[in-house]
């Protein structure tokens, strides 16, 4: 029942992971703070919280991450938004980046509000 509810957030999770492993070369070149690329930094990792908020809580095999949905996935997703960014530090043309952790993390924050947001209209 797990695989069921996660399979969406696994798939994403590994999209993410050959994204980051793409060599710095084959990469498009944009700068500034408030980019393309820190957007899409930010998109990706919303997409992942919010497909992972939802898988925890319709799942049933594990009570501990639909007892608690949230804090999981918030803990899992910027453990990994963290992770990825200090794998970037160790392939060639790449580096790890404060400014794209940082809107990494505001991805998984924007995610669970969206989540909220959709989920406290649909049950008032």
């Amino acid at each position: 029942m797990f695989l069921k509810y996660n399979l969406f957030t696994i798939f994403w999770a590994l999209a993410i992971f050959l994204l980051i492993l793409m060599p710095g070369q084959q990469m498009p070149e944009i700068g500034g703070l408030f980019s393309f690329d820190k957007l899409a930094h930010s998109g990706v990792f919303c997409i992942l919280s919010f497909l992972m908020i939802i898988g925890f809580t319709k799942q049933g095999s594990f009570s501990l991450l639909k007892s608690n949905p949230v804090k999981y996935s918030l803990i899992i997703s910027t453990s990994y938004a963290g992770v990825l960014e200090l794998v970037q530090a160790i392939i060639p043309g790449r580096h790890a980046n404060f400014y794209d952790l940082t809107f990494n993390f505001l991805g998984v924050f924007i995610g669970y509000a969206i989540f909220v947001l959709i989920y406290k209209f649909s049950f008032d």
